[in-house]
């Protein structure tokens, strides 16, 4: 252990004779080092350090290698950049015309993969260590924590398939509990799988999962419920992320001189700029394209007569075209005095905003986060992009945004979950909330009035 610390020093700084000398045997130093009992939080640099992962390899597809081989590396990556985002946009609205169930799976499948790009990177790092049981625990803890939400989900959105069969009944109502059992024999597992010098590590790694569970598998759950709001608070959002990915990049390229932050050299305020005011447009446009289609507004549900998802609804005022008198400023430019808006497009500024001025710290956070292990890209599953990790380290804060932003400006008390719970209760509690509701109405007038009317 002394001997690997040693060349460890050597490799990174010049030693002294006297410094060599400091380890030979019974030295004050070896000394010390016996007496402390051998690792401690001052050890070398060979157990603290990280060691670097090494970059992805180029695995841009042949063809475009060849058809790009007569142009400068960064127009060659303008273009391949370009061309992926095209294919990219192009199976984000093959999925949308799919339907929500398959835009869930594939919420599903990027959270498998982000987790994986994350952990892989860990175990890059210290695979050196042998760490025993690490990724089998990680995956492990994927799984508890996607039953704990995905569990919650279903009872919340299909209780009254729940309710007909009888081992999801059971499984809904100790849901909880066997979520947590499960997570308890994990970190039992873990607990069990420590080994002498190794302890610092291990406890790293576990928290270096449940890091990546909360940014990852939190997030995606939030988009998921998102989605159960209406296909446009899933859709918009990621759209005005996406948009604003590519004008910054825009506006940077060609305009881009004033360097944006260190973490990311290339960004420049040009690019954030021109991004922004690209975004709130895009973002207002685009609502008013969606807003007018039920496909898109209405909230997701499950019927129990097909056994499938319905968008199918009366749309609320929310999206229903209303007269707004623009400010005198705009009057004067555009010579209007009111202009029919829906009231979604005035939201779809706040979340366009979010996403041109916030959700880049989400880029900025995964770009410290590479340069801390010195690394171009998280993965090199898409050619000029990285992996995905890359193109939805942005999404996710603005998953968690809008999911917080319906919460205090949009949603209101939920009747069909309010039913739900009534229907799950025993039929003496069931009575006497009817007999509460029946005095309240009456107290109020309001039973009367609807008994004289029938």
């Amino acid at each position: 252990y002394m001997f690997s610390c040693l060349l460890t020093q050597i490799a990174n700084q010049p030693i002294t004779r006297l410094q060599l000398n400091a380890f030979r045997p019974g030295s004050e130093a070896e000394d010390k080092i016996e007496k402390d009992g051998g690792a401690s939080d001052s050890e070398c640099k060979a157990d603290t350090g990280v060691p670097e992962v090494p970059p992805p390899a180029d695995d841009t597809p042949e063809v475009l290698n060849k058809a790009l081989s007569g142009l400068s590396s960064r127009w060659k990556n303008w273009w391949v950049r370009g061309i992926l985002t095209l294919a990219m946009i192009a199976f984000f609205f093959l999925i949308i015309y799919l339907g929500p169930m398959v835009l869930m799976m594939i919420v599903l499948c990027v959270q498998i993969k982000c987790f994986h790009e994350i952990i892989t990177i860990g175990y890059s790092v210290y695979h050196s260590y042998h760490l025993p049981w690490f990724r089998t625990l990680s995956w492990y803890f994927l799984l508890c924590v996607n039953y704990f939400f995905y569990g919650e989900t279903v009872t919340d959105y299909f209780f009254t398939l729940v309710q007909r069969e009888e081992p999801l009944r059971i499984l809904s109502k100790y849901h909880r509990f066997i979520s947590f059992a499960l997570y308890l024999s994990g970190f039992c597992m873990f607990v069990l799988s420590l080994v002498k010098k190794h302890y610092r590590l291990q406890f790293y790694m576990f928290g270096w999962t449940h890091v990546t569970l909360l940014i990852v598998v939190t997030q995606s759950h939030l988009i998921i419920h998102n989605l159960f709001e209406g296909m446009i608070w899933f859709i918009v959002p990621i759209s005005c992320v996406i948009c604003n990915d590519i004008m910054a990049y825009m506006f940077g390229f060609f305009f881009g001189r004033t360097p944006l932050i260190k973490l990311s050299p290339k960004k420049t305020w040009e690019g954030f700029i021109g991004g922004f005011f690209s975004t709130v447009v895009f973002g207002i446009l685009f609502s008013y394209l969606m807003a007018g289609y039920r496909y898109f507004v209405c909230p997701v549900e499950f019927s129990n007569d097909s056994n499938s998802f319905t968008v199918d609804c009366e749309p609320s005022e929310l999206f229903q075209l209303q007269d707004y008198t623009l400010p005198s400023v705009l009057e004067s430019i555009t010579g209007w005095t009111t202009v029919k808006l829906y009231p979604f497009q005035i939201h779809s500024i706040a979340l366009s905003a979010f996403a041109s001025i916030v959700g880049p710290f989400g880029g900025f956070f995964a770009s410290g986060f590479k340069r801390a292990f010195k690394i171009k890209d998280f993965a090199n599953t898409i050619p000029g992009h990285g992996g995905i990790m890359d193109r939805f380290d942005c999404q996710y804060l603005m998953a968690t945004f809008v999911n917080v932003y319906i919460a205090s400006f949009i949603r209101g008390p939920n009747p069909t979950k309010v039913i739900q719970q009534l229907l799950a209760l025993r039929p003496d509690q069931q009575l006497h909330i009817y007999n509460s509701l029946k005095a309240h109405l009456t107290e109020r007038g309001l039973l009367a009035a609807l008994e004289e009317a029938a």
